[in-house]
């Protein structure tokens, strides 16, 4: 697996994972920092090398703070693009943010990756969610 960063040509698989309109995906990777998950190397002819996205994670910069505002895939592809909104604050010297549904398989992968529950977040499409933040302090540890 490798992250790249995403392409109008990824619009698709992105909008399946998430069962949102092409346009409304095509829209997020042209405004967000957007990076995929991708495996396979599309070297030969064959589908079955075609590279296919695996998970995705779309982050934007509001004030100190990397906020990641959309995130899909398997748990292994999860973990790996979690590393790169963390590189860019690391960079930059913010703090990130996520807020994600209440569901113990994602909090757990965010607990791993150094984020630390930071109370309840907005409730979203009928559903409570958690806000996880690393401190930039955190960051450099």
């Amino acid at each position: 697996m490798r992250i790249r960063d995403a392409l109008e040509s990824d619009a698709e698989a992105l909008a399946t994972a998430t069962d949102r309109p092409r346009g409304v995906v095509k829209n997020m990777i042209h405004d967000r920092s957007v990076r995929v998950a991708v495996t396979g190397d599309g070297e030969d002819s064959g589908d079955d090398d075609k590279p296919a996205v695996t998970g995705f994670i779309a982050f934007d910069v509001r004030g100190k703070t990397v906020h990641v505002t959309d995130f899909d895939g398997d748990e292994q592809a999860i973990r790996r693009l979690f590393e790169e909104p963390r590189r860019f604050a690391r960079r930059e010297g913010m703090s990130v943010e996520a807020v994600v549904p209440n569901d113990e398989q994602t909090g757990a992968i965010l607990e791993d990756a150094g984020f630390e529950q930071s109370g309840t977040g907005p409730r979203f499409e009928g559903r409570q969610t958690t806000r996880y933040v690393i401190d930039s302090a955190e960051l450099d540890r």
